[in-house]
């Protein structure tokens, strides 16, 4: 197993940033690495940071502005090469449609409910990690 997991979290919300690093702990799960966080606030520091790699997962608020987390997930699901699962934060359930037109692999609803939150995490650490392998 590697010693950490980078995840990417994006959302022009202070508050949404801490109530997912909050939610996801320092492990999400037993059989996941610990997991580093690196935050961003713009769309433009987003892709920065993916393009520079390393990034494990990509947490994005849906509810962001101006470019908002459904909008941000389509555009590098088609930009970045080998793109990281997307886990992307909904203001309601029935946006989750809006979630799979934004290529996805995971959604959960605002506010983050911990349990939730840290299953899909965990999950989406999994697949990636066994790619990676």
């Amino acid at each position: 197993m590697q010693p950490t997991a980078t995840v990417l979290v994006y959302s022009d919300d202070a508050n949404t940033r801490e109530q997912v690093r909050l939610a996801a702990g320092r492990r999400p799960a037993a059989d996941v690495p610990p997991v580093e966080f690196v935050e961003c606030a713009t769309l433009p520091a987003v892709i920065e940071r993916l393009d520079r790699g390393g990034i494990d997962v990509c947490v994005l608020d849906g509810e962001t502005a101006p470019a908002g987390g459904m909008g941000v997930s389509r555009q590098i699901k088609d930009e970045i090469f080998n793109c990281p699962p997307v886990l992307l934060l909904i203001g309601r359930p029935q946006d989750a449609w809006l979630a799979t037109w934004s290529r996805a692999d995971a959604a959960v609803t605002l506010p983050v409910e911990p349990v939730d939150f840290a299953d899909a995490l965990a999950s989406l650490l999994r697949s990636r990690l066994a790619v990676d392998a």
